[in-house]
């Protein structure tokens, strides 16, 4: 089996650029300002991706350690994005995907009282089907797993930009999960780029008050990045996940995910997200977060203005490290203005 291929997306002078990473260097590639440009081309030309980008390397190098210290003139990208055309790229996302994410999802629903005295929450449910039928033999259709919308393109940042608290926003907290990019072809035909480090952020607080509010706590900025990695090895994957607050590191725990650690195959998961006719429209971008397996809010933590999150799992590149911002709160109501 070849070896992944992790890129990069980065912007130089006004002008962007994929980038190959062999560490400790970037090798920039010839003619291709996206990944998803690049994507289009080994669907048009019917090669390789991976192949592909290594004829377009151009021999100009950039040292990663200056690119990803800020020291540099270029600065890091999302790791997948359709430049100026936001509306072109999709943002979901499953949950109860991993053999762990029910613990904490059922604790923020349950009332006060001892836990086996509780009925069993909508959450616990989902997540029991999930375990028992979310692993479809080759070939059949498995339970559809809980799905969510996070936005278009303008929601998605990349490596060391702010993840916002908006005004209207109770919280802001993070899930260290892996994300999968896809590319829908001509035909209408989903392709997987490659997975990348993510930080699914949500408003926990405002889920909590009511399951209800699940999609609302979900329609906010997330993180994916800096590498995509092309060919990765999703079987089961480590990862650490950390909090760092005035420069010490706060909060942090070791993750796990990949099928091994799941209750819904990758290609249950895919064939649900895909089914529906409108997630196949020829030239979209789809990112989809693949579920986490613990939050720090569900410890007690809440995060703060200035903390930095920092999300890295083995085999998927340095670190995807984002500082939390929080706007001030909302005021002035929102007014839709009729038209005459």
């Amino acid at each position: 089996m070849a070896e992944p291929l992790h890129l990069v997306q980065l912007v130089e002078s006004g002008k962007r650029f994929v980038a190959i990473v062999e560490e400790p260097e970037l090798y920039l590639l010839q003619g291709f300002g996206s990944v998803v440009e690049l994507a289009q081309t080994a669907i048009e030309k019917q090669r390789p991706l991976s192949d592909l980008a290594r004829e377009h390397a151009t021999g100009r190098h950039l040292s990663y350690d200056e690119v990803y210290a800020q020291r540099s003139g270029a600065r890091l990208l999302a790791a997948a994005d359709v430049p100026d055309d936001p509306q072109k790229v999709h943002v979901s996302g499953t949950g109860l995907t991993h053999l762990g994410s029910a613990r904490d999802r059922q604790a923020m629903h349950l009332a006060a009282g001892k836990a086996e005295e509780v009925p069993m929450t909508d959450s616990m449910r989902m997540f029991e089907l999930g375990r028992q039928h979310g692993r479809p033999p080759e070939g059949q259709i498995g339970v559809a797993p809980e799905w969510f919308y996070k936005g278009d393109g303008s929601v998605l940042r990349g490596a060391f930009a702010p993840l916002v608290v908006p005004g209207y926003g109770e919280d802001g907290g993070e899930e260290a999960e892996i994300a999968a990019v896809y590319l829908i072809g001509p035909d209408g035909t989903p392709y997987r780029i490659g997975m990348t480090n993510g930080n699914e952020f949500s408003d926990h607080v405002f889920e909590r008050r009511n399951y209800l509010n699940l999609a609302g706590s979900k329609l906010r900025t997330c993180s994916i990045g800096p590498e995509l990695v092309v060919g990765a090895d999703f079987e089961d994957v480590r990862g650490e996940v950390r909090i760092i607050r005035d420069g010490k590191t706060f909060w942090e725990k070791t993750i796990r995910t990949g099928e091994r650690n799941m209750c819904h195959s990758l290609a249950n998961l895919e064939h649900h997200h895909f089914k529906f006719e409108g997630h196949r429209q020829p030239g979209v971008l789809h990112v989809h977060f693949m579920g986490a397996d613990i939050l720090s809010f569900g410890e007690g933590v809440r995060l703060q203005s200035g903390d930095v999150t920092e999300v890295e799992f083995e085999g998927f590149g340095r670190p995807l490290r984002n500082t939390i911002e929080t706007r001030p709160q909302l005021t002035a109501r929102i007014a839709a203005r009729p038209m005459r």
